[in-house]
């Protein structure tokens, strides 16, 4: 399972938010170039839709493939009632072959996108992953070195951070805490709930900057 949370800011701000999650975070940035590969199953698999994303990590000397699949997010009143979404999550890593795999287990192409940013990987209360990147879309298929954005202006910001059916309340928690850090330059939200960016964003970013640090929290 997983705990996760998203939200957007302005690309003029990333600077403040990466000097923000460095003071809170004190641990350094990645570099993210991640290619994503979203499959979706065919009608002889059942009636039963089944979608799959193989992840290519195209920062590393040889790149490295991960298959992951992305299930429902838990349901009930304690659910509701969190600030975070809980979902089933399954991931592995596989060879570079994975696609010819799904494409003959009847597998087909929904999309592709190339995710260009950062992240940072840290323990809060919980092992947290941050990731900021803009989003692009491939104009031919696999073809990453002609991607365009998506949205320009605009980069997607994404919290995650690992459970089980036994802590996943503790992990929201800790997740929950750790966004409001983050309150002044951005909204951290379930995915699929838009909020857009936040008034006081250009204020806190210039804030930020005048400062060259961010606080250690």
């Amino acid at each position: 399972m997983e705990c996760v949370v998203q939200g957007i800011i302005e690309t003029q701000h990333v600077e403040a938010l990466e000097i923000l999650l460095q003071g809170i975070c004190g641990v350094p940035r990645e570099r993210l170039r991640l290619h994503e590969i979203c499959l979706k199953s065919g009608p002889s698999l059942g009636a039963v839709a089944s979608e799959i994303r193989i992840l290519c990590d195209l920062e590393q000397a040889e790149p490295t493939w991960t298959v992951k699949h992305i299930g429902g997010a838990i349901r009930g009143a304690g659910a509701e009632q969190l600030s975070v979404l809980v979902r089933t999550m399954v991931e592995s890593k596989v060879s570079k072959n994975v696609l010819r795999l799904f494409y003959a287990l009847g597998y087909k192409l929904d999309h592709e996108l190339l995710r260009v940013g950062f992240a940072f990987r840290f323990h809060r209360g919980a092992h947290i992953t941050v990731t900021v990147s803009s989003v692009n879309k491939m104009l031919k298929l696999h073809s990453t070195d002609e991607a365009v954005p998506v949205t320009p202006g605009i980069q997607l910001v994404e919290v995650t951070a690992p459970a089980t059916s036994d802590n996943y309340s503790e992990v929201a928690g800790a997740v929950s805490t750790f966004c409001e850090y983050l309150a002044p330059l951005l909204h951290l939200s379930k995915p699929g709930i838009s909020t857009g960016v936040v008034p006081t964003a250009a204020a806190a970013a210039a804030s930020l900057l005048s400062d060259g640090a961010g606080t250690t929290m």
